[in-house]
């Protein structure tokens, strides 16, 4: 009997154990770089005064990623296993430390061009904007950021992200097209917005008529921007033939760089359609997290995927990452 309860208690240990582990795996997943110090208290264990408390220590620089995973026919393949799944970095195998098919919630920015060329365009636009909202997770935090010749953020100062239909159709109905085009201090803006939430997914849709014309700042330095927070970036073009300051190799490699997708409509009412398709994506991506370096570097990251039932897949996610400094 005695033997019994010492085999019940060694068993309860066991498993108070298992649920700290536990709990530091969530805490690592959540908060991405952990260099925390864990004292494990075994319940009714008794300790002696000499003893050392039971000490782990994580040191953890957690990158995370997320793929879309395609098939051959362009359609989007869910329920893969992590084991289907293989991840370089520069070139070398590296083992995954995370994998989560889950349709994570994400802070995502509406980035609307309210240039002099829009004019005729604002109503098709805040329809597709408000569709793409309907489309997401319901636990999205959302925002809207208009820009012309300069970018302004469309929610009250007081409320940086909303999940409420009826706030982001107010804030997309502030458009008001004039002036010139300020893309990348508008996708500067929203990097640096998207600081206060504390989803880790991040996501900025971008619609406009016309490249760059008036910003501050420079493609260069928004797109380092992009890659060091891990923001995916999709885009809407919508360009008139006659538009001379179109430039969609701009959105297309916001997109490669980050992850996302451009499209290119050929009709105004072909953009709701994107838009929705967009959405789609962000609900099916897989997050796969590694451990990566400590350098300040900027490291090239591959993601392949390979199973038997669906046959060739093509895996999207960034094109790679800056690592932090030790």
């Amino acid at each position: 009997m005695v033997a019994h309860h010492r085999y019940q208690r060694h068993q309860a240990n066991r498993r108070t154990i298992s649920a700290n582990i536990t709990d530091m795996i969530k805490m690592s997943i959540l908060g991405l770089t952990l260099d925390t110090v864990l004292a494990l208290s075994i319940a009714g264990q008794p300790t002696k005064p000499d003893e050392q408390p039971v000490i782990i220590r994580l040191d953890v620089n957690l990158t995370l990623l997320h793929a879309a995973v395609i098939d051959r026919t362009g359609q989007f393949v869910a329920g893969l296993a992590k084991t289907n799944f293989q991840l370089f970095v520069d070139e070398t195998s590296r083992p995954i430390t995370v994998f989560e098919p889950d349709d994570a919630p994400v802070a995502a920015g509406i980035l609307v061009d309210n240039s002099a060329s829009m004019t005729t365009k604002g109503s098709h636009v805040i329809a597709a904007s408000l569709a793409f909202a309907r489309a997401c997770n319901p636990q999205d935090e959302m925002f809207v950021v208009h820009f012309s010749d300069q970018a302004r953020l469309g929610l009250p100062p007081d409320k940086p992200f909303t999940g409420s239909i009826s706030e982001l159709e107010t804030a997309l109905l502030a458009f008001t097209a004039e002036g010139t085009t300020a893309l990348y201090d508008a996708v500067a803006m929203a990097i640096s917005h998207l600081r206060e939430t504390r989803l880790e997914r991040k996501v900025l849709l971008i619609i406009s008529d016309g490249g760059d014309n008036s910003s501050h700042e420079n493609l260069a330095t928004v797109l380092q921007m992009a890659q060091k927070t891990g923001v995916i970036i999709y885009c809407i073009g919508i360009y008139d033939d006659e538009n001379r300051d179109r430039k969609p190799r701009v959105l297309t490699e916001f997109s490669e760089v980050t992850g996302g997708r451009a499209f290119f409509p050929m009709e105004l009412k072909d953009v709701t359609g994107a838009c929705i398709k967009i959405a789609t994506d962000i609900r099916r991506q897989y997050t796969l997290g590694f451990e990566g370096q400590e350098d300040g570097e900027y490291h090239r990251i591959k993601i392949t995927a390979q199973s038997q039932s669906h046959g060739d897949l093509r895996v999207r996610t960034r094109a790679g990452y800056f690592a932090p400094r030790p």
